[in-house]
């Protein structure tokens, strides 16, 4: 029978373990004009296969595109190169938002930007498994009746359609959508 110095050890463990996992989720998103942006090459059907398929492990998916589709060592993975200037062109702007405990998930965000404020927003999502498709067409489909007609300055969502991951995925990609826009204020 295990004794309680062993269970305050497991406890200690299991806490580390969530740390590392909740570090490796942070979302990032990349302008769509990125050689990394967009969906890792796969069909949602072969994603979701593999993901079935390895859902009885405890490791990683084995997928040999990790590499491809996290890009930890690219520095400009998460924004733009350009400065959010708070004055935005008119036009559309594709940004691919990444998230999920290694980056398995990802969304295209295309957002059509006029007079400063979001005209519309289409969502293609990418999951990896079931839960995450899901999760993705309950926020495309709730989306645009959250920022339609709202200002992109200073825009940032709360969870929508219980999607949190997907949320924060789709804020990065407002923040790059704001870098991407950017227009000289004019002084």
């Amino acid at each position: 029978m295990p004794n309680k110095q062993d269970a305050v050890k497991a406890v200690a463990l299991t806490a580390a373990g969530l740390a590392l996992l909740t570090a490796c989720g942070e979302p990032k998103a990349t302008p769509m004009n990125d050689e990394y942006a967009g969906n890792s090459g796969e069909s949602v059907q072969s994603q979701e296969e593999e993901s079935q398929k390895d859902s009885g492990s405890s490791g990683s998916s084995g997928s040999s595109d990790d590499t491809v589709k996290n890009h930890d060592d690219d520095p400009n993975s998460t924004k733009s190169d350009n400065k959010d200037t708070g004055n935005y062109a008119d036009g559309t702007y594709k940004i691919n938002g990444q998230y999920g405990p290694v980056g398995e998930d990802t969304i295209d965000v295309k957002l059509t930007i006029k007079q400063g404020n979001v005209e519309n927003v289409d969502i293609v999502g990418h999951p990896f498994t079931s839960i995450s498709k899901k999760h993705q067409t309950a926020f495309a489909n709730a989306i645009n009746g959250v920022v339609d007609g709202k200002p992109l300055k200073g825009l940032k969502i709360d969870k929508i359609a219980g999607a949190s991951w997907t949320s924060e995925a789709f804020n990065k990609a407002l923040e790059v959508a704001r870098q991407e826009a950017s227009v000289p204020s004019a002084s």
